[in-house]
């Protein structure tokens, strides 16, 4: 099994895959979907957001698990990317990321596909589950937490990538909304990148299932 910094390196080096691309309007899933039919019915859970290095530190103050979890946690707040973290008593049990900005994005989400944050879009990404807690619905909950924020925010629409392997994170998102906009090719060798999008509908996507 790889290590965690073993891991960091190879993708550093080497990346491939095939990724569906999501479009999400926000206010249109929110206003066709609501809250309590997403929030879990755990005990001890609760949700936080953490937008500054400030607020980590503070968490990790109270006892919430948080920088023992990312290592590069400290990179991407300081670039600007806010994360949702929903805790089961101290414990993080399920994490997922937002920008705003270029500059944030960038910091958890390497794939090159368009987000035009000039024109009121948004990015998700970066969204885990810890193993003890999957099956429960935690995702899909922080997802649809993320959109409201997006939308307090003044944000039209929500783009996303997910991987073509990745059927449990494809059928959290299919529960809100399954705006399939693409597939991508992604192949990252050393220094050289390559990156190819053959539109798609969801029908399209669907028979090839």
């Amino acid at each position: 099994m790889l290590t965690r910094g073993t891991a960091f390196l190879t993708g550093h080096f080497f990346q491939y895959g095939t990724y569906y691309l999501y479009e999400i309007d926000v206010s249109k899933v929110l206003e066709q979907n609501k809250k309590h039919d997403f929030l879990p019915d755990i005990p001890d859970l609760t949700l936080k957001i953490v937008s500054t290095n400030e607020q980590a530190d503070k968490l990790d103050g109270e006892g919430f698990e948080f920088r023992s979890k990312f290592i590069n946690a400290r990179k991407r707040l300081d670039r600007g990317a806010i994360a949702f973290c929903i805790f089961i008593g101290r414990e993080l049990a399920n994490i997922g990321w937002i920008a705003l900005t270029q500059q944030a994005k960038d910091s958890f989400d390497s794939l090159p596909y368009q987000v035009n944050f000039a024109d009121k879009q948004g990015c998700t990404g970066a969204a885990e589950t810890n193993p003890k807690y999957r099956n429960m619905g935690l995702m899909r909950y922080n997802y649809f937490i993320r959109l409201e924020f997006l939308k307090e925010n003044g944000i039209l629409r929500d783009r996303s990538a997910v991987a073509k392997s990745n059927i449990a994170a494809q059928m959290g998102v299919a529960k809100i909304s399954d705006n399939i906009y693409a597939e991508a090719r992604f192949l990252k060798l050393m220094c050289g990148k390559f990156w190819k999008e053959k539109p798609l509908t969801t029908a399209s996507v669907n028979n090839q299932a």
